[in-house]
């Protein structure tokens, strides 16, 4: 039998009834109303595939709640409003903290709005879950010992992952490369945490470009003609959204695709569009914290992958997760600092103090917060192939590696830890 939403709840409901039943307790506070929670989500632009993919995954933590009986008896409110450039999105969270009153917010995705909502919500003392924006600056954290932020992983994890695996895969293959990464803290970031570790892992390699178009930028033209002279061996690219495909397209019609080799850190956020037609096999792609069809996949990645699928006709990707599992963490927080509260509805102090260490399980499996508020997670990458049911690439054999091997700890600089590393 097909799974309709109406059986999909149907048995939500009794998975909840279980859930409830095991909860020893705190009562219910139904009658406080719902927990508000406030959302900052990208709509347009580039970064609006990655927003969407943020809020589908919201949407199905909350269905999922609400279905088992809400927090603690309270169903939740979303509030949803946009994010945008970091002034007016700050405003947007101003909002959201002192008119609408919400009980947390999540969301955020770029890093240049993370940095400005961060030392908002000290201010305000408001409980803010990132998914993705952290508070870096340069690879400098700006808030090393934030009280109502939660962040994401670090930026660079995910070419700290694609570096070793360059170096595994290509050593001894490749003697020039060249970079083209957005003209931000992130995009600068990535290509020098990639050539730190090309340095530090022998690959003895030269860069022969960088290149560096402004996020949201549409036509490559004029950088493909660049790397198309220089003919790199290798191409490092950390674009994660819409201009991912823009690209590769480009660099296809170019000829680039087949001789050069890439490197995508980040691609497998906008998966479905990295058609098999203009993306070439062999190239390492990453897909940030989740891996849709992960050979291992828990029973909740599977149901969400069906839901994702059944409901948007679309397969889903990691922005999904980062969002789920700041409502999940959320909810087993305030059930956590209920307990420990006799009963009653936990403040956000105390909310605060139950999501240090917190694990749950996310859809990629289990994620947590570091004592620093920095998540923990897995991340996956691998070689693309043609070798599946779709029309766009996935990756084989797919590799997964913890955040406690590609995330810099907690006190030490990046470039500190790269060179503590032994060869």
């Amino acid at each position: 039998m097909a799974t309709t939403r109406r059986n999909f709840l149907r048995l939500l409901g009794g998975a909840s009834a279980a859930l409830a039943a095991r909860l020893d307790g705190p009562p219910a506070f139904a009658q406080a109303g719902p927990v508000k929670i406030g959302v900052l989500a990208a709509k347009a632009g580039v970064t609006a595939p990655v927003g969407e993919s943020g809020l589908r995954g919201t949407q199905f933590a909350v269905d999922r709640i609400n279905a088992a009986g809400g927090i603690l008896g309270r169903r939740i409110e979303l509030v949803v409003e946009e994010e945008s450039n970091p002034k007016d999105t700050v405003e947007r969270f101003r909002k959201l903290a002192l008119q609408t009153r919400v009980d947390v917010i999540t969301g955020v995705v770029s890093t240049g709005v993370g940095l400005a909502i961060g030392p908002v919500a000290e201010e305000l003392k408001t409980l803010w879950l990132a998914w993705d924006a952290t508070t870096q600056k340069g690879v400098e954290e700006t808030m090393p010992k934030p009280r109502y932020s939660f962040r994401s992983v670090d930026n660079e994890a995910e070419a700290v992952m694609a570096s070793i695996l360059t170096a595994k895969h290509f050593k001894g293959k490749i003697k020039t490369v060249a970079g083209i990464n957005n003209d931000y803290s992130y995009g600068r970031d990535n290509w020098a945490a990639f050539l730190a570790i090309m340095k530090k892992l022998g690959m003895g390699v030269t860069p022969v470009v960088d290149l560096w178009p402004k996020l949201g930028e549409t036509n490559f033209t004029s950088h493909v003609a660049a790397l198309g002279q220089a003919r790199p061996d290798l191409i490092f690219c950390s674009f994660w959204s819409g201009d991912a495909p823009i690209l590769m397209k480009q660099a296809h019609a170019a000829g680039l695709t087949a001789t050069i080799r890439f490197v995508m850190t980040t691609a497998g956020g906008v998966h479905e569009s990295l058609k098999k037609a203009f993306t070439p096999e062999g190239m390492i792609l990453g897909y940030n914290s989740m891996y849709f069809e992960a050979p291992n996949a828990s029973p909740l990645l599977r149901e969400f992958v069906r839901w994702h699928q059944e409901r948007f006709k679309e397969w889903p990707n990691y922005e999904s997760d980062h969002a789920y599992f700041t409502l999940a963490a959320y909810r087993a927080a305030v059930e956590k600092a209920a307990r420990a509260a006799g009963g009653k509805w936990p403040s956000p102090d105390q909310i605060i103090e139950a999501l240090e260490g917190m694990e749950v399980e996310s859809l990629s499996g289990k994620r947590s917060y570091r004592a620093d508020h920095i998540m923990e997670c897995s991340f996956f990458q691998g070689l693309s192939t043609y070798r599946n049911k779709h029309d766009f690439v996935t990756v084989d054999p797919l590799e997964v590696m913890s955040t406690r091997q590609i995330q810099k700890p907690s006190g030490l600089g990046l470039y500190e830890w790269i060179n503590s590393w032994k060869a």
